[in-house]
């Protein structure tokens, strides 16, 4: 019991110290919870969970490891999403400022948000291939429940966090002016150009 509560803990702690990490997902959660409210956080982490569902699987069944190419693929493909992710965030930024006070109808949905920034961040794929993957196997020496306990952990932290994020800001759009809230877009579609360019820069 004691080795079973243990792996839901490190599964919190490890999460945790990861999604406080600024990343794309990050960026993502105040762009989409400025325009969609609280809801954002909560369903941009189920499309981020259902991505680390299957490389949980893969790891399950022996698929632990990447060649160079792979990773230098992914840095290139999904340095190239977020830098359209941020045009796009940017580009629309005005509009968006001027109806801020309407109910926003966005066409993106935030559970794709989710799947694409997860999957577009090449270190994403090296933490689940190299420590998750560890993490994993270590939890399955125990037993298939442990190893569940660890992810369930994982996502436990993921999910408070980015809920809490996507809340915060959601409440904080009442305190905006039009020009602020301009402004806090560009700077997440900023943020996630610096991203993918830092991305295809490395490799």
């Amino acid at each position: 019991m004691l080795e079973l509560l243990e792996m839901l803990a490190i599964g919190f702690i490890v999460g945790m110290t990861g999604a406080l990490v600024p990343g794309p997902m990050l960026f993502t959660t105040i762009d989409t919870s400025l325009k969609r409210g609280w809801q954002a956080g909560p369903e941009i982490f189920i499309g981020h969970a259902a991505l680390e569902f299957l490389v949980c699987i893969f790891v399950t069944y022996g698929i632990a490891s990447i060649s160079e190419n792979t990773v230098m693929a992914i840095s290139i493909l999904g340095g190239a999403t977020l830098i359209i992710f941020g045009i796009l965030t940017i580009r629309n930024a005005k509009g968006a400022a001027s109806s801020m006070h309407k109910h926003d109808t966005v066409s993106t949905s935030p559970i794709l948000a989710g799947i694409v920034t997860s999957a577009s961040n090449p270190f994403f794929w090296l933490w689940w291939l190299a420590a998750g993957s560890a993490l994993v196997l270590k939890g399955l020496e125990i037993s298939l429940f442990a190893a569940a306990l660890f992810v369930i952990g994982h996502w436990m932290a993921d999910l408070s966090y980015f809920t809490l994020v996507s809340t915060s800001f959601s409440r904080g759009k009442r305190l905006m002016s039009p020009k602020v809230y301009e402004r806090v877009l560009m700077s997440c579609g900023l943020f996630l150009v610096l991203f993918g360019s830092w991305f295809i820069v490395g490799a």
